[in-house]
């Protein structure tokens, strides 16, 4: 018979430390400038004027300034062809990620609930 995998066992080993990514958060005004802006040869004024938007609002962004909001998200994903969820997932990830280096130490002193074993 072969070995059945003990979660509980999984879970005690594992380290998430080990996994952590080592690299700065990346801002989504980052992913605009870079992966669409700058290979389309657009400047923050035109992708403002194709929003409707303030040109500071874009230039804000991609100075990393100021974060996407869901209404700028929407705006995005219908320019350039994506999801909206892209452009709020990166800025949820940016934040989560900035936060928890803020704020890992005293998540650390949090005891998780116990669980109760299935019988």
């Amino acid at each position: 018979m072969p070995d059945t995998l003990n979660l509980d066992a999984l879970r005690a080993t594992f380290d998430p430390t080990e996994c952590a990514d080592v690299s700065p958060p990346v801002h989504p005004g980052e992913i605009l400038r870079e992966e669409f802006m700058a290979p389309l040869g657009l400047s923050a004024g035109q992708v403002a004027k194709a929003l409707g938007l303030p040109r500071s609002r874009i230039e804000r962004i991609v100075k990393e300034e100021i974060g996407i909001s869901t209404d700028t998200a929407l705006r995005l994903a219908r320019l350039f062809r994506t999801s909206p969820d892209l452009w709020t997932n990166l800025q949820a990830r940016f934040e989560r990620e900035t936060l928890l280096a803020e704020i890992g130490a005293e998540l650390d002193r949090i005891e998780p609930v116990a669980v109760p074993e299935a019988a």
